[in-house]
């Protein structure tokens, strides 16, 4: 790629750009795919309706600083804008309830456009987003104006993930607010992000069918690396999944993807996916693409030869049946508590049987932090082995900001979320225990056990909707029952180029 700073002369650029169209540089839109516009209206009235009065500042992604991959926008600022071009911010001037708004935009230099195409002009985004726009210079002074009868302001700062906001401060919207509370200090300064989580846990209908298109693509892309022929690296499987996501329309993976075999399976987020493939051990496929913003989520974890083992075929279904339990408490009206509490109670009764852990409610001094008083739950012995939670919401961010494992929330129509058992066991976490009586007669009882199931991990990931017909796996051409996997891999055909 010619780096920007090498075009020699940008002489005649404008009167060449001038003949060039907005659209004439943008890749083709499935239009039948997208929200309509009048649904990112009702979002931002939405949003006014919650914040009562003042006024609320969000800011998109910056251009990026380097040249790996196409600009993506920040979640948040595309729920309430549709715009996906960068420098961008959004002000809203809410009183009773009702909202004004405008975006703040920074058109492509001439010799820009060339690298990386033309941006939308005020006209433009009047036209399509049916809001007023105004240059990004002016930011400063409108809000500076604003700031001498407004209360509140609300910002919803440039940062990719809320769970790390408290870490954040470098970036652009955070230094803005910085300078904005100091420079009127009788305003106050409010977070806009609980308001417009609230907005994003409940799915439209577009939206639940953008997710669909997404977790259909997604399992395609897991048939494809099921079959593979012979793969002997990991990056085979992460090339297989990846490109049947690119072929079939999404836009890229929705989070990094994992491909794990043996050991590596054991680790939870492994993306390095660059060792070998051996007959005999497991491998961990999670991974998905994200299709017109939406983000699918499916593991899979199928054996290396085609074939389960018959102590990989006991785990398995152990861990599948842990998934089925969820499943028949993950309907309308019911609890996303009772929904990990029956999945974790199948999994500790397994585990019990098969010697890894000494019963169901023996306990363990673990290697991370807990609170075993106020959450005994969290100490169980079984934890150890199972260690994340189940469920997880979807939407435009992989883990969307309705966290079904973390409160006792009910399914309403409109969710989208996850459920994902896992068990995990090496010897290895054996060693990551520390040293107390508790642990030493744990370890003495359980390691036949754990060397029988050495290295072994198995996550088996699946993604929901609520509709008004009930809760539908809407990943479920991806093969999840042993047979079908094992028939799925027999016809392996497909060759790495």
């Amino acid at each position: 790629m010619m780096p920007t700073r090498f075009f020699a002369s940008t002489r005649g650029v404008a009167a060449a750009l001038a003949c060039l169209t907005l659209g004439a540089l943008a890749a083709p839109r499935d239009a039948s795919a997208q929200i309509p516009q009048q649904e990112y209206n009702a979002r931002r009235d939405s949003l006014a309706r919650k914040l009562g009065d003042g006024v609320m500042v969000a800011f998109g992604a910056p251009t990026p600083v380097t040249d790996f991959g196409p600009f993506f926008q920040l979640v948040d600022f595309r729920y309430l804008t549709n715009y996906t071009e960068p420098d961008a911010a959004l002000v809203m001037v809410v009183r009773g309830g009702k909202t004004t708004s405008t975006l703040f935009i920074t058109p492509a230099g001439a010799r820009q456009q060339f690298y990386y195409g033309k941006r939308p002009d005020s006209l433009n985004v009047v036209r399509t987003l049916g809001m007023n726009a105004r240059s990004a210079g002016a930011l400063e002074q409108v809000v500076d104006s604003l700031a001498a009868t407004a209360k509140t302001v609300y910002t919803l700062a440039d940062f990719a993930s809320g769970d790390f906001a408290a870490q954040d401060s470098l970036t652009r919207g955070q230094q803005w607010a910085r300078r904005f509370a100091a420079a009127h200090p009788q305003v106050e300064m409010r977070d806009a992000h609980p308001y417009v989580y609230q907005l994003r846990a409940k799915k439209s209908a577009a939206e639940l069918a953008l997710i669909r298109r997404s977790a259909e693509i997604s399992a395609e892309g897991h048939q494809a690396a099921m079959r593979l022929q012979q793969p002997s690296k990991e990056y085979e499987l992460q090339a297989a999944l990846e490109y049947e996501f690119m072929r079939l329309g999404g836009a890229r993976p929705s989070y990094g993807s994992i491909v794990g075999g043996g050991i590596r399976g054991t680790q939870l987020h492994y993306m390095r996916n660059r060792g070998d493939l051996t007959p005999g051990d497991m491998v961990v496929l999670d991974a998905a693409t994200e299709y017109e913003g939406y983000a699918a989520d499916i593991t899979r974890s199928i054996p290396v030869s085609g074939t389960y083992s018959p102590d990989q075929r006991v785990m398995y279904q152990l861990v599948l049946d842990a998934q089925l339990a969820a499943e028949r408490n993950s309907k309308v009206g019911m609890s996303s508590i009772a929904a990990q509490d029956s999945s974790e109670e199948v999994r500790a009764r397994g585990l019990a049987k098969l010697g890894l852990i000494e019963s169901v409610d023996a306990t363990l001094d673990m290697p991370w932090r807990t609170d075993c008083s106020n959450s005994p739950r969290t100490c169980r012995q079984a934890m150890f082995w199972m260690i994340h939670g189940i469920s997880h919401g979807i939407g435009l961010a992989v883990h969307d900001p309705a966290q079904f494992y973390s409160d006792n929330r009910t399914f309403k129509v409109g969710d989208a979320f996850t459920i994902e058992p896992g068990i995990y066991v090496s010897t290895a976490m054996l060693d990551a225990l520390p040293d107390t009586p508790k642990n030493r007669q744990f370890i003495a009882r359980v390691k036949a056990a754990v060397i029988r199931f050495q290295n072994t991990g198995v996550r088996i990931e699946d993604d929901y909707i609520v509709t008004e017909k009930g809760t539908e796996r809407i990943s479920s051409s991806a093969p999840r029952e042993i047979v079908e996997i094992e028939a799925l891999m027999r016809k392996r055909t497909r060759v790495v180029p």
